[in-house]
């Protein structure tokens, strides 16, 4: 039995998802609301790598991520971020670009796809939000 990860044609592909992701990020005006959330954490070049990381396991390959952080936990890892609908909308919109951007289309892509979507939107939370000026007082 193959991975989803396999399916989806490995790591080098999914890297490619990945790095087109942070690509749009990083350079498209409409997509900055998703930029601006990275501010206040590691930056960009170590959310890139993580993403990747997590992927791979999340999809059934190597997991990357829970042997350098010990586990694969959404909610805990980003318990500090303030995602709302929009933000999490505009999440799969984004990586659906990339996605298609590099090629992927499939069974398997569109089963992933319904988890990402599943995913993201379990991440909404109430998190003040920062860019809106909110703090715990105000939220």
């Amino acid at each position: 039995m193959t991975s989803a990860l396999e399916q989806i044609g490995g790591e080098t592909v999914l890297k490619a998802v990945v790095e087109r992701f942070y690509d749009l990020m990083e350079s498209d005006p409409a997509v900055h609301e998703l930029h601006r959330l990275h501010f206040r954490g590691h930056g960009l070049s170590h959310t890139r790598q993580a993403q990747f990381e997590f992927l791979c396991g999340f999809l059934g390959g190597r997991p990357h991520y829970r042997e350098r952080f010990g586990h694969m936990n959404l909610r805990e890892i980003h318990e500090h971020v303030p995602i709302r609908t929009a933000d999490a909308e505009l999440w799969l919109e984004t990586f659906d670009r990339a996605l298609q951007d590099v090629g992927l289309a499939g069974p398997a892509v569109e089963r992933f796809r319904a988890t990402l979507q599943r995913s993201a939107h379990k991440l909404v939370n109430e998190v003040p939000d920062w860019r809106r000026g909110e703090t715990a007082a105000t939220a």
